[in-house]
């Protein structure tokens, strides 16, 4: 019966096989969060090389024969993304965007056709390196794996619901991103998951190469599996080894994002965050005395902190001395200064005295939310109105690494910041722990927030640093460095989560040499590729 489907994908052809590709990148969303159901990939990557199997054309040479395979990766990549990523429409329904309402099913759709450029380059240079032989698998592993580092990278980069984030469903096949990153597991799981397509094979001329891609693949396994367990073995448990001075509590207020920024809500909004902070959890805690750091989440606060003395007032009334505040709010920048006025998205370390002791800006903008790619093109083109309120900030000048006496050191990761594998340490040295603060209100109650969690779960493990997450609506959390989730809380709901800041910092090798990891598989799969090209189909 597997034969029979098999055969029938291979012979799909016009809108069929669109179509096909399409369901099959759409299933492969069920494997990232909150779903997890990574064995899906079993069935719909196997798919996706029988798709590209039968994506020949008689006759053309150059690049017009490759058109067919790029034509179904990048339908692939749209049901993919398509799926994945349906809940960005959400925000066009924020308070102060109505105007944009309209517009939301074309950028939903416009987001995940143009996401898909990237899968359908990723399935063009496999078909270059693509052979009847079992190692086409390793051609579609490295196409994909180079469209998903690049997707990454350009325009500033959008590394969203990488492939290699369903290899992490479960802590021990995560640790592998201690040494090869996200973009690692994604190479390897390409590989893994699409080995079944393997089962429809012809023998060929030469069994050993067929034998030589099944070692390799087992040993891929094994290597995950193994370097998994024997991490977490030399491991303490999850949430017993801790900075006994660095006790904090993250609170997550779930304020509305219709109202967040209402000028009649502000009052509201610090009185809210001002009783969770001190609010008495049980006989041992004494409120907003109890914990050497508090944390709000991106933009708790959401006025200029800076012209609002009597906040700073209420702030220093709740802390007690030697309690740090770590708050998101937006910053100004005076008329004064060089360029004229400037927003920014910024993190502030406030003590108990009212005083601003240290401050981060955000340096990665999140483009259509934080600034407007092309803006004087759009605002030429004469639709600037439709887009009025996005964008305004201007982005930080670096990272920095935040080091307050009495206090660990720590690095601040507003919002998206904490997706971008390898860019996330500041200058100065490690950190002691990273601080990522958000505001996934705008995405309500979908598969955002979780993802976001996973992306950054993916960073302690790839740094080897813990990290404490305060989110408006969730999901707020404590993770240690390999990315076992301590404590959290629901996504949707107000409360406090109190804890201490995990003291393992594990060895990281993508830290110190993951470029080098990642190119050692990128050599080795194209070389297994080019072992297959002597069984390539003819006229392709």
């Amino acid at each position: 019966m597997f034969d029979t489907f098999a055969h029938r994908l291979l012979l799909l052809w016009g809108w069929p096989r669109r179509f096909a590709a399409l369901a099959a990148g759409a299933l492969s969303a069920l494997a990232l969060a909150p779903v997890h159901a990574a064995p899906i990939l079993f069935l719909t990557l196997p798919a996706l090389v029988l798709l590209i199997d039968g994506a020949v054309v008689a006759g053309p040479r150059g690049i017009r024969r490759l058109r067919p395979a790029a034509v179904t990766g990048w339908w692939f990549g749209f049901g993919y993304f398509l799926a994945g990523l349906h809940w960005v429409g959400i925000a066009f329904f924020a308070e102060g965007r109505s105007a944009l309402i309209p517009l939301m099913p074309l950028a939903v759709v416009g987001l995940a056709a143009g996401l898909a450029l990237f899968t359908a380059f990723g399935a063009l240079v496999a078909r270059l390196l693509w052979s009847d032989g079992p190692t086409r698998i390793f051609a579609l592993a490295f196409g994909l794996g180079v469209s998903e580092w690049l997707r990454g990278h350009v325009l500033t980069g959008f590394p969203w619901n990488l492939f290699g984030q369903a290899v992490a469903f479960t802590d021990v096949t995560a640790q592998a991103a201690s040494v090869v990153g996200v973009y690692g597991l994604t190479f390897a799981g390409i590989a893994v998951f699409a080995t079944p397509a393997l089962l429809v094979d012809e023998p060929g001329r030469r069994p050993w190469l067929r034998r030589l891609t099944l070692a390799s693949v087992l040993a891929l396994v094994v290597a995950d599996l193994g370097w998994g367990f024997y991490r977490l073995s030399n491991a303490a448990p999850a949430g017993e080894a801790v900075m006994a001075d660095a006790r904090i509590r993250i609170v997550q207020p779930n304020i509305d994002q219709a109202v967040k920024w209402s000028p009649d809500k502000r009052q509201e909004a610090l009185d809210k965050l001002t009783t969770l902070s001190d609010r008495r959890t049980d006989p041992e805690t004494l409120g907003a005395m109890s914990f050497s750091e508090i944390i709000w989440p991106e933009t708790a606060l959401p006025f200029f902190l800076t012209e609002e003395p009597e906040a700073l007032a209420r702030i220093a009334d709740l802390l007690s001395p030697g309690t740090i505040l770590l708050t998101g709010a937006p910053r100004i920048e005076p008329a004064e200064a060089e360029g004229g006025r400037r927003y920014y998205n910024s993190l502030f370390a406030i003590d108990d005295t009212g005083a601003i002791r240290a401050a981060y800006d955000k340096v990665h903008l999140v483009p259509f939310g934080e600034y407007m790619p092309l803006e004087t093109l759009v605002r030429r083109l004469g639709v600037g109105e439709l887009f009025r309120g996005i964008g305004g900030f201007s982005p930080g000048p670096h990272r920095n690494l935040i080091a307050l006496a009495g206090h660990p050191s720590f690095s601040a990761l507003i919002c998206y910041e904490a997706i971008f594998p390898g860019a996330i340490l500041p200058e100065g040295g490690r950190p002691d722990y990273f601080v990522n603060i958000t505001n996934d209100g705008w995405f309500g109650h979908s598969a955002g927030p979780y993802q976001h969690l996973d992306a950054a779960r993916l960073r302690t493990i790839e740094e080897g640093i813990p990290m404490v997450r305060a989110a408006n609506t969730g999901v707020s959390a404590i993770i240690d460095a390999f990315g076992r989730l301590v404590a959290s809380l629901p996504l949707g709901e107000d409360g406090v989560l109190d804890g201490f800041v995990p003291s393992e910092r594990p060895k990281s090798y993508f830290q110190q040499s993951g470029s080098t990891f990642l190119l050692i598989f990128s050599v080795f799969f194209i070389l297994l590729s080019l072992l297959g090209k002597g069984n390539r189909r003819s006229g392709s």
